[in-house]
This record gives structure tokens, C-alpha cells and sequence, in this order.
């Protein structure tokens, strides 16, 4: 793999995030929708932790990702999923307290890999995450995942639907568990990284 990966830590206020050295990619998504699986597969070993329970990351997760000489590189975000209905309030209110901050007044931060679920319809926490996002003038690279799941016609008819409900141009279709669509994803991942 191009980069080793190094867990640095996990954030829960704006005072704990690391220091701004890199260029930064955040990860964010609904609970469920395979950020954990994603991330695993795009740095090629077990990083970032599966669980069968939605809702399990409470923190930002940072990662650094190193090359052959061990210097940082990249270093990837993972946010904590959204919209599911048993996270407690307090967590949902971390968004304002520290996630928003992220997002809004990172200065090394220069993509966000939004998340959708192939096989689900646009929902209104993915619409208002990426209006957010366009009007805070991040970048940001919607990504639909789970799409092994999907026939071709139905992964077509579900893509055209997710550009439509969430009024975009492009989704890029990526699947962690057969690596389909990877290389066009870390090729936007290398393109923010090289973009200062």
C-alpha cells in the first residue's frame, strides 16, 4: 500500500485536535452506511473499527497516514455518523459542539468524503450535511457505498436517483468489501492532498 497507517487520537473537543500540519480528509455519513468498512479498505489493514451496532464512533477519530520514510502525509478524519434514531441527544448535539467546528475552521482540511448508502433513497441529513457544505464552501466528494449489493441496472437506477434527490452532478460508486471504485476515490483523495 502506498501509506502505513497511525491512529493518533480521538477528539471529542476543538482543544484535543492535533496540531494542523498535514493536508486532511474527513470522513462523514449516516450511522450504517459503511465508513468504518471504507476506511479499512482504502489504507488496506483494520484501522478504524467495525461494529454491528450503528452509532459507535462518539469522537473524531484522526489518522495519520505515512510514507516509506514514516513522515505524515495525509492524515483522514473519521466523523461520527448521523440520523440514527438510538444515539442520545447528547451525542447529536456534539455536531454543534465540536464536529461544525471541525468542519467549518479547519485549515488543513481539504476534502470531505460524504457517504450515502447505495441501496437506500436520499435522505434529508444527507441534503443538509452537503447544503452545509456547499454553502460553508468546503470540497466535498459524495461517495455511495455497499453498490457490490446492487445489479447493474439497479445500481444505475439508484446512482441517477441519489444525483437527483441529493442535486448533484456526480456520485462515485465504491464498494470496501470488492474494492470497486477505490482507485477513482484515492485519486480525489490524492488530488485534495497535493492541493495547498
Amino acid at each position: 500500500m502506498r501509506y502505513t497507517t497511525q491512529f493518533l487520537l480521538s477528539a471529542l473537543a476543538a482543544a484535543q485536535f492535533p496540531a494542523p500540519d498535514v493536508p486532511e480528509v474527513a470522513f462523514l455519513g449516516r450511522s450504517n452506511v459503511g465508513k468504518s468498512s471504507l476506511l479499512n479498505t482504502l489504507v488496506g489493514e483494520k484501522t478504524a473499527r467495525v461494529s454491528q451496532t450503528p452509532g459507535r464512533t462518539r469522537a473524531i477519530n484522526f489518522f495519520a497516514l505515512l510514507d516509506a520514510r514514516q513522515q505524515r502525509k495525509l492524515m483522514f478524519a473519521d466523523l461520527p455518523g448521523y440520523g440514527y434514531a438510538k444515539i442520545s441527544k447528547s451525542i447529536s448535539a456534539g455536531w454543534q459542539e465540536f464536529i461544525e467546528p471541525y468542519l467549518a475552521i479547519r485549515s488543513t482540511l481539504k476534502l470531505c468524503i460524504c457517504l450515502v448508502d447505495s441501496n437506500v433513497p436520499a435522505q434529508q441529513p444527507d441534503r443538509q450535511l452537503i447544503d452545509w457544505l456547499r454553502a460553508s464552501g468546503r470540497e466535498f466528494a459524495v461517495v455511495a457505498t455497499k453498490i457490490d449489493r446492487l445489479s447493474g441496472n439497479e445500481r444505475t437506477r439508484n446512482l441517477l436517483a441519489l444525483k437527483k434527490g441529493l442535486e448533484l452532478e456526480d456520485v462515485l460508486p465504491v464498494s470496501a468489501k470488492t474494492g470497486s471504485g477505490l482507485k477513482d476515490l484515492w485519486a480525489r483523495i490524492d488530488a485534495a492532498g497535493k492541493n495547498d
